[in-house]
């Protein structure tokens, strides 16, 4: 049987504000590029969106929802092999759906986001082959591997 692993890691933290028709997505995984966060998460966002593109559970393809949503909740992993990212929106009458984002999430007044950066560790992406799945592997700089259990996609 596999065990989790348990990292203490510094964490840093990025703040950063989205406007109108900016893409959640693509604005996170521009962060995550050009401040090379090889280990981050999201750790708090409020806002709203005037189109979601959520991949529901079970489902192979997004779908795209347009009106206006409020962020009750973004969740998620960051790293330059990918983002993993969960959200949950409520719409006027503040019936709740949530699913993985997808690109074409897009911003309607404002998204205040803020990630943390852990720098000692390295999120990567391995095959898991109970799950069939590229599942999150915990290195650090110098021991390597961490993870010998995959946590779920």
């Amino acid at each position: 049987m596999n065990h989790p692993v348990f990292i203490a890691a510094t964490l840093r933290p990025y703040c950063l504000r989205l406007s109108p028709a900016d893409d959640l997505k693509q604005s996170l995984q521009t962060l995550t590029k050009s401040h090379a966060i090889a280990a981050g998460c999201i750790l708090t966002a409020v806002g709203s969106l005037q189109q979601a593109s959520l991949r529901f559970a079970g489902q192979d393809s997004a779908t795209v929802l347009q009106g206006r949503f409020e962020i009750v909740s973004l969740v998620g992993t960051l790293s330059l092999e990918g983002l993993h990212l969960h959200l949950a929106i409520a719409d006027e009458q503040g019936r709740t759906l949530g699913g993985h984002v997808m690109p074409g999430c897009q911003v309607f007044t404002t998204a205040e986001i803020v990630v943390g950066a852990m720098p000692e560790l390295t999120f990567q992406r391995r095959l898991d082959q109970q799950t069939g799945y590229r599942e999150l592997a915990i290195a650090d700089g110098q021991a390597g591997d961490l993870s010998p259990t995959m946590i779920d996609e």
